[in-house]
């Protein structure tokens, strides 16, 4: 039991933290829900994605606190579920999760097969990021358009190409290895071989993906190229085919990754992350051949992040951890922990460092275990594990708002368990703040590396996962409720006005077939007498009166088919005001439903 900075023992349960790390993907999921899913409060959502392009392109991720799906991103965090699956698939089965792992990587991977269906085609991005921010309710109801954009040959991005090339290479390995008998083994085959489509699309039309899908540029540009999309597949392809040219062309694009400015030295003073693979491909080039210059430029990075490079090194905060940049702190220092795991254990393996291996292997575990609480707040940063979790996570659908706003309700309705969270500032400053997107969202690929680093962890340092989990969600409010009030009473006659309610977050929901009932009592009959009538109606005309026992009678309001579903303060209320007139003599005041 490794000991904690902060005077506690860092005995931390990784099977639980990987346990839950895999689940926040299948809240992340978009389109029809299996009846395995395990969240009940996640419905189907974005049925009609693609369609207006003559495409389904269902299913896939939601991107982070949002509901758009992001094609370059959601690749890379693909990319990196696998490798950790790959390199330590031990942690997995030990605790109970292989299954698990694989149920989502087959998720995001029919995605990828529904996205690259046409040759020289790859629909990179459904929905409008500019549309979607600017509303914040449950993926379940949204309403505003969600239109689809792919790049061509035409207008190509081999860095998209490229990364979900990669992605599917990587998990044609896992499949092929880790999967269950000849359906597993066929599976793997169909990916593997649509990376290679997808790897010849890259290299032959050669562009940057965000010059064409100019509505992904706003959020994720490509701001490093394309080169290393380029490396970094070639060098999955030849790691899942075992085909010389590939590897002979992952060298070549090698070459052109991006230097730092004003030297011949590769960069090494960021890491890898969504848009640069280059500290991937450093890595992965390295395990592959063993050759000087992949190792040269792995060590440069990760000693960068360690101890140092020629004089210069990464920042860290007072509590210990590795802080590049404030937008998602924690994700940073996670994939480079992953990384480190992996180049350190590769390392160790052949005896080639011990120094370095012990350096980087330590310096992994010990951001790993930052995010899950040894730290000076004592708190986890991952949402429903540990001490003092986050609960106020930037995410529509967890939050569960019915009036389109992030303050309504108070208090969070759902938890988001696994979801690592942007993270602290520099000085280890963090607040648990709904409104702050940069250090409080979450994202799929804040959990991809986190995920297989806690496989690592849970392989060396083991914890049981929670049986029976996820358990069945307490539902904190009524869904669905009506209330009404009187408007008008006269000799004869009485003015209701009522409102119903649409809060419904388990899962959020457009209701089919519904109706207000509105019940009265007359004491002598007469129901033929009734008269009804509406001044103002969100729905059907009133009808009846209907008996319903002895001398209680209901006015029927139908709503069926009316736009009603929580997402905004109009879209979640039906208004009815409606009049109910009798005969003479018939007195409403006498009425005990009028009181």
């Amino acid at each position: 039991m490794a000991a904690s900075l902060w005077g506690q023992q860092t005995g931390f349960n990784y099977g639980e933290a990987l346990q839950k790390s895999i689940l926040f993907y299948e809240a992340q999921r978009s389109g029809p829900l299996p009846a395995s899913n395990r969240i009940d409060w996640r419905g189907d959502s974005g049925l009609r994605d693609g369609e207006a392009e003559g495409v389904d392109l269902t299913g896939g991720w939601h991107d982070a606190g949002d509901h758009v799906k992001f094609g370059f991103p959601m690749a890379s965090s693909a990319t990196l579920l696998a490798w950790g699956v790959l390199e330590y698939p031990e942690g997995y089965r030990r605790s109970g999760q292989m299954d698990a792992i694989l149920d989502n990587l087959r998720w995001v991977n029919d995605y990828f097969l529904k996205a690259s269906a046409k040759p020289d085609e790859l629909w990179a991005q459904v929905g409008d990021g500019q549309a979607d921010h600017a509303w914040w309710g449950p993926a379940e109801v949204m309403a505003m358009p969600r239109p689809a954009f792919r790049i061509t040959k035409e207008c190509p991005g081999s860095d998209l190409a490229g990364e979900t090339a990669a992605a599917l290479a990587a998990s044609a390995l896992v499949f092929e290895r880790h999967g269950d008998g000849k359906a597993d083994l066929k599976y793997a085959g169909r990916l593997r071989e649509r990376a290679r489509d997808l790897y010849r699309f890259a290299d032959q039309y050669r562009g940057r993906y965000s010059d064409c899908v100019t509505a992904a540029a706003a959020f994720y540009r490509s701001w490093s190229g394309y080169d290393d999309e380029l490396a970094w597949s070639a060098a999955w392809l030849y790691r899942s085919t075992g085909e010389e040219a590939y590897l002979e062309a992952a060298r070549g694009h090698y070459q052109r990754l991006n230097r730092e400015a004003g030297t011949e030295v590769k960069v090494h003073r960021w890491t890898h992350g969504w848009d640069d693979k280059s500290y991937g491909a450093y890595v992965l080039m390295a395990q592959l051949t063993g050759e000087p210059e992949y190792r040269a430029d792995a060590e440069r990075w990760l000693d960068f992040w360690t101890t140092g490079y020629q004089g210069t090194r990464i920042r860290y905060t007072p509590g210990g951890l590795a802080w590049l940049d404030q937008w998602g702190s924690l994700r940073y220092a996670a994939n480079t922990a992953l990384l480190a795991f992996i180049y350190g254990d590769w390392l160790h393996a052949g005896s080639r460092d011990e120094t370095r291996a012990a350096r980087y292997r330590a310096f992994a575990a010990r951001q790993i275990d930052y995010m899950l609480g040894d730290n000076p707040a004592r708190r986890s940063y991952v949402i429903g594990f540990g001490q003092n979790p986050p609960r106020n996570p930037h995410h529509r659908t967890a939050h569960g708002s019915w009036a389109d706003s992030l303050q309504t309700p108070v208090e969070t309705t759902h938890t988001l368990y696994g979801a690592l969270v942007g993270g602290p500032g520099i000085n280890d400053d963090y607040e648990d703040r709904r409104t702050d997107f940069v250090g409080n969202e979450v994202a799929t690929d804040y959990n991809a590396a986190f995920t297989g680093a806690l496989a690592r962890l849970h392989t060396e340092r083991g914890g049981d996962p929670i049986e029976a989990f996820p358990a069945p969600s307490l539902r904190t409010r009524d869904e669905f409720m009506a209330e009404a009030a009187l408007n008008a009473r006269g000799a004869d006659f009485v003015e209701i006005a009522a409102v119903v309610h649409n809060r419904s977050a388990w899962p959020a929901r457009q209701p089919g077939t519904f109706a207000l009932r509105y019940f009265f009592t007359l004491d002598d009959g007469g129901a033929e007498a009734i008269r009804l009538s509406a001044a103002h109606n969100d729905c059907e005309a009133p009808a009846g009166p209907f008996l319903w026992s002895e001398r209680v009678f209901f006015v029927e309001i139908d709503c069926s088919g009316r736009r009603f579903a929580p997402a905004g303060q109009s879209a979640s209320r039906l208004l009815a005001q409606f009049r109910i007139a009798g005969r003479p003599g018939w007195d409403p005041a006498r009425d005990w439903s009028g009181e």
